[in-house]
């Protein structure tokens, strides 16, 4: 049994554009991932230098074109936060990157699978 060479053809492009696909959104992802790890750590260094002012500093906060007076514990509250839905959206990330990965590595073999039959 033996598939024409038109089909096989249509299935190699298919599977080729599936593996073109996958690594375009791995580059994205990757980009992603290094983005909001960037994000933490400048949370993460806000955070201890707000930890450090003493408890009757004033805090304030940008807010559009002005400053807005802002206790240093709900600020505290809100950088804590804001790191741990990035930590979240990062875990998702290597979760989505998991599987493009197998999904590229999985058209690619089977690119060379279909090559390896019609040497025969």
């Amino acid at each position: 049994m033996s598939i024409p060479n038109e089909a096989l053809q249509k299935l190699v492009q298919e599977i080729e554009t599936q593996a073109v696909n996958a690594q375009r959104e791995i580059n994205v992802v990757k980009a992603t991932i290094v983005s909001k790890q960037r994000d933490i750590r400048m949370l993460e260094l806000t955070c201890t230098e707000v930890k450090q002012l003493s408890a009757n500093t004033n805090v304030y906060e940008g807010v559009g074109k002005m400053f807005m007076f802002t206790p240093s514990d709900s600020v505290e509250k809100r950088l804590a936060s804001e790191t741990a839905e990035l930590k979240s959206d990062i875990s998702s990330l290597n979760k989505k990157l998991h599987y493009l990965e197998t999904t590229h590595k999985n058209s690619r073999e089977h690119i060379d699978q279909i090559f390896k039959s019609g040497r025969r």
